[in-house]
């Protein structure tokens, strides 16, 4: 191999492109991000380092990473955004609630939120495992402290350093015991944001004080910890870097996170396809940028082959010292390394002997924090209907939702019950009136009878702001004062509970779930319609 070709193979090391946890080209979930196996099969072959995956099943995910390593010369890192279990990303893993669920069980009950808090890693990086994974890119260890903020959100462990750090660090104790690699994100903080960086750049205005005593502290602790690797955030933050954004920013990445913090781990770029970044920079001047300003590994360029390129490039030209490049291999050898390790000691927790009993604490896991999450007001449960009643949805996701299946208990339930299911989705017909600002509500459209209300609004990427502009606390008074809400369910962010259970009239009873699963509904459901006993329901354990 030439010189070029030698230094083009490292360089080529250093990237993470997306690709489908399914097998098909033509099974991809979002192919304008994930690579066709072609294309993939090619970069792999040329050294690329890395893969993102999402969608399938967890033993389709398994067959995936086999198939993927069997095209590379060299281990690769496997990692997915798999903050809430496997289960989140692909089918047959445990789901657990998301994070923000055990911030506000911390503010009861510290111990025990911490100690759970441990195990949600452990369960997590143990099905990871199973998988094929060796990455996982949690905790999240933003401070949530925007209730605005429209794709932090959740994924927030809580809305103070405190409780961010107590959790997200025991979080990774776990995680770090089944010898999987953990990622510390979005550095420097990106909690207090209104804007969502997939579509904009968020500007943080806030002094280098303020970062010390409320975003900085749980990346240092978890520093502290030994995580091994630090996601960046793509957020202009003036008063460390007025020009650059922190993934593009030497100030942040080196000056900060390297020499203030004394990180000495993998820094991993947050997607470089994200609009904050790709609509100011092109893929190979992006990805040139965050190498020079200190990034490892480059992280969903727009195109592998021109940020292969520029990078290269400026390694010839001495723009960037090739001793960078020869710390960051080291980084990137070392992580692989460690997990090869943990694999050959044993110190994992993977033995087959203790596999099933393994299983039921997962599965008992899953259970227990829906469980302690749930929150209710008013009496409970629903009295039966007199006639037939509506069963209202509001869901935030992307179609097909993993959340709304034909036997999902949000509907499965209510229509047991005597409630007609009416979805409403953002590429479905609005239920609003234009311009009626205490009657947003158009009930023609929703025919008559008593509505039973279910929000699954949490905060989505690429969604801004859109779902907060919709009228749902007018539409709540429009209902009450025409004598037709019967009752409120509000899966996920806990603002929008806060905010709409202070509209309820005392007799309208209302539960909120932070989960969204299937699991979640069922819970919240049979405590609202008392349709059967919550604890006896039932979590699709881990696919082997």
């Amino acid at each position: 191999m030439s010189p070029e070709a030698e230094l083009r193979r490292q360089v080529a090391s250093l990237l993470v492109v997306r690709g489908s946890g399914h097998a098909e080209d033509r099974q991809r979930r979002y192919p304008r991000w994930e690579l066709p196996n072609q294309e993939l099969r090619r970069l792999i072959g040329e050294g690329i380092g890395g893969v993102i995956l999402l969608g399938g099943s967890s033993t389709e995910l398994q067959q995936r990473c086999q198939t993927l390593q069997s095209w590379a010369r060299e281990p690769l890192l496997l990692c997915a955004d798999v903050e809430e279990g496997v289960g989140q990303r692909f089918e047959g893993g445990t789901w657990l609630v998301p994070p923000m669920a055990l911030g506000r069980l911390h503010a009861r009950d510290p111990e025990r939120a911490i100690a759970l808090a441990e195990r949600y890693g452990r369960c997590t990086g143990r099905q990871a495992r199973r998988c094929g994974l060796n990455w996982v890119l949690a905790p999240v260890a933003d401070v949530n402290n925007n209730p605005g903020n429209p794709v932090i959100n959740v994924r927030a462990w809580g809305d103070s350093p405190d409780c961010v750090k107590a959790l997200a660090c025991a979080f990774q104790r776990g995680l770090a015991s089944t010898g999987v690699l953990g990622c510390a994100k979005h550095f420097p903080g990106h909690g207090d944001t209104g804007v969502d960086s997939h579509l904009q750049l968020p500007v943080l205005r806030h002094d280098k004080a303020r970062l010390e005593r409320v975003e900085l502290p749980p990346f240092a602790q978890l520093i502290q910890t030994g995580v091994d690797s630090v996601m960046t955030a793509h957020l202009l933050i003036p008063a460390l870097d007025p020009e650059l954004p922190a993934t593009l920013s030497r100030a942040v990445l080196t000056n900060l996170l390297r020499d203030h913090l004394g990180f000495q781990g993998l820094v991993v770029t947050d997607a470089l396809v994200m609009e904050a970044i790709s609509k100011r920079w092109g893929a190979g001047e992006a990805a040139r940028l965050a190498f020079a300003a200190g990034a490892d590994l480059i992280l969903m360029p727009a195109d592998a082959d021109a940020a292969i390129e520029a990078i290269v490039a400026a390694l010839q030209n001495g723009v960037i010292p090739r001793e960078h490049l020869e710390t960051a291999l080291a980084r990137r050898q070392h992580a692989l390394q460690k997990v090869a390790a943990a694999a050959a000691s044993g110190t994992t927790g993977e033995g087959f002997q203790d596999e099933p009993l393994e299983l039921d604490g997962e599965r008992s896991l899953a259970v227990e924090l829906i469980q302690l999450s749930l929150e209710t007001q008013g009496p409970l449960p629903l009295p039966p209907l007199n006639a037939e009643g509506i069963n209202l949805l509001r869901v935030d996701t992307v179609l097909p939702s993993p959340l709304l299946r034909a036997d999902a208990p949000s509907l499965a339930l209510a229509e047991a019950a005597g409630y007609r299911s009416l979805i409403c989705h953002p590429q479905g017909i609005s239920p609003w009136q234009p311009g009626a600002d205490e009657h947003p509500l158009a009930l023609e459209r929703l025919g008559d009878g008593n509505v039973l209300l279910q929000l699954f609004l949490r905060g989505n990427p690429f969604r801004g702001e859109r779902d907060r502009a919709e009228p749902w606390s007018a539409a709540l008074r429009q209902l009450q004062r025409q004598q037709r809400l019967a009752g409120l369910v509000v899966y996920g962010c806990p603002y929008t509970w806060a905010n709409l259970r202070g509209e309820l009239e005392p007799q309208i009873p209302a539960v909120y779930a932070p989960g969204q699963m299937a699991e979640a509904q069922q819970a919240a459901l049979s405590l609202l319609l008392g349709s059967s006993d919550p604890s006896a329901m039932t979590v699709e354990g881990f696919t082997d």
